[in-house]
């Protein structure tokens, strides 16, 4: 059944997910505490080799529970003007906002979140949190094992994907074959940029933090994800999971978001 699901909300896309994202508006008042003030809106950040509608499960349960959601498409670039991308979306979102970023999504929401307004929380779902000037090369370099990468030059650059025939091994171990091969097809490759460049300013300095770190992710060694969030001072949350515990592990996820909004 859990896969059945899976498969339909890939399929449902990107578009469909623009759509349930936006069916509650970022200025909601639903009230979340006593005293009936707005919940903050969830602004959830993919990562590399993956896209908005990974979200999916994630964005049904909040949304059910009342949370405004923006799923917001990554550029995949380079750090940089990524981020700057993802701060200038912020500023268009009025009220108190929770940064959720998954893998590189992590780093990008790391340094969008000092020059953005209202943000009350950062929370990292098996997610990169570099220091200042880091690169995500040199964390994930790190990890035990590298991830088998295709390249291909393209007019920015140089992108980079997972090679499909290891794509479930090392990012979606704990779905089924048929979910898991459609993820690989759909992809979205990721400049080199977005390894290279090095990190800015610190969200996590002066923003709460709370790390969901995924002990059977072969994308991001379990090790180097309690190393990031210790440092960071984030309050860490375990799960036995893959690299994509959005998709498989939906419920531990959104629990961990809405904690962090609260």
């Amino acid at each position: 059944m859990r896969s059945k699901l899976l498969r339909k909300a890939l399929i449902v896309g990107v578009s469909a997910l623009s759509v349930l994202a936006l069916s509650v508006p970022a200025t909601a008042t639903t009230p979340d505490r006593p005293g009936g003030s707005a919940k903050p809106t969830v602004v959830l950040v993919h990562g590399a080799w993956a896209d908005s509608s990974s979200w999916a499960p994630v964005v049904e349960r909040l949304t059910r529970d009342g949370y405004p959601v923006r799923a917001i498409a990554n550029p995949l670039q380079g750090l940089t003007g990524d981020s700057a991308y993802l701060a200038g979306y912020l500023a268009t979102i009025e009220g108190p906002k929770i940064l959720v970023g998954h893998s590189y999504g992590g780093a990008v929401i790391t340094n969008a979140a000092t020059t953005a307004p209202g943000v009350k929380a950062l929370v990292y779902v098996a997610g990169f949190i570099p220091a200042q000037g880091e690169t995500i090369g040199e964390l994930a370099s790190r990890s035990a094992s590298p991830l088998p990468l295709l390249a291909t030059q393209v007019p920015g650059g140089t992108e980079v994907v997972i090679d499909p025939a290891h794509f479930r091994d090392r990012f979606a171990g704990d779905l089924d074959r048929t979910t898991a091969t459609t993820l690989a097809v759909a992809q979205r490759p990721a400049n080199t940029n977005a390894v290279t460049d090095a990190s800015g300013a610190e969200g996590f300095r002066t923003i709460p933090s709370f790390a969901l770190v995924t002990r059977k992710d072969r994308a991001i060694d379990p090790s180097v994800q309690r190393f990031m969030a210790t440092r960071a001072n984030a309050k860490i949350t375990e799960v036995d999971a893959s690299h994509a515990v959005m998709l498989s592990r939906p419920d531990v996820v959104t629990k961990l978001i809405e904690s962090a909004a609260r």
